[in-house]
């Protein structure tokens, strides 16, 4: 517990170190969105008896929360790769799980942080959604799912740059494609049927349902939880891995 609330801290510091310029990078993404999609072409525009801002700023949380916890990737290779801090952790008493929880914590932590930005952006824009328990659930699910994710890929890739790859090939595509700022059903069969394995499409349907106050899907939560678990485990057999 000492070694993953040591791991924790340190992420911490350094966000409270970098807070103005995160807070500033966090919100940058959502207020150029929600000012081309939203305001640009969102107030004569319907989805589903909501008007579009209420469709787009639940897909923006899902997004950012996804990007925002994947981020903590660059932390642990810029500590691997430039402080080799990796290495000290390795010399220190701390075993791997504590190692991989603290990262997955810090992750989930800067990813609630983004959607705070987002729900203080909806608020001044004059949306009213509701963040109910079954909303930050759901975040926080997904959080933990991409936060597990950038872990288990920091210890395999074998510079700064090969992250920044991954970032472009399969964050940023999952970003656009995942039912952020479209309705899926409104794709074709064929395409419905592939973005159905996509984790974020699975976060987006149930954030923004329970943002409109729709009745929680159980299966998304229960995707998100089982593909976080299973995210978490070969996180951990990475890390042993990059230990040896």
């Amino acid at each position: 517990m000492s070694g993953m609330l040591a791991i924790y801290q340190r992420e911490l510091l350094i966000l409270r170190k970098r807070l103005f310029r995160q807070l500033a990078s966090m919100s940058v993404s959502p207020l150029l969105y929600l000012v081309a999609f939203g305001l640009g072409m969102g107030r004569g525009v319907s989805v589903g008896g909501h008007s579009y801002l209420e469709f787009l700023i639940p897909g923006l949380v899902a997004m950012n929360s996804m990007m925002q916890s994947f981020a903590i990737a660059s932390e642990i290779n810029i500590a691997r790769f430039y402080w080799h801090i990796f290495e000290e952790i390795q010399a220190a008493p701390i075993r791997n799980i504590s190692y991989i929880t603290g990262e997955v914590l810090a992750g989930i932590t800067r990813a609630l942080f983004s959607v705070a930005l987002i729900i203080l952006i909806a608020v001044l824009s004059g949306v009213s959604l509701s963040y109910n328990i079954y909303f930050w659930f759901a975040v926080v699910l997904n959080s933990f799912v991409f936060a597990s994710l950038a872990v288990g890929l920091a210890m395999l890739v074998k510079s700064h740059s090969d992250q920044a790859l991954l970032t472009n090939f399969f964050i940023t595509p999952m970003a656009f494609l995942g039912g952020t700022f479209f309705p899926v059903d409104k794709m074709p069969e064929w395409a419905q049927y592939i973005l159905y394995f996509l984790p974020l499409t699975h976060a987006s349907k149930a954030i923004r349902a329970a943002a409109l106050g729709d009745p929680p899907t159980f299966s998304s939560y229960l995707l998100l939880a089982s593909l976080g678990t299973v995210l978490f485990v070969l996180a951990f057999h990475c890390v042993n891995r990059a230990r040896e």
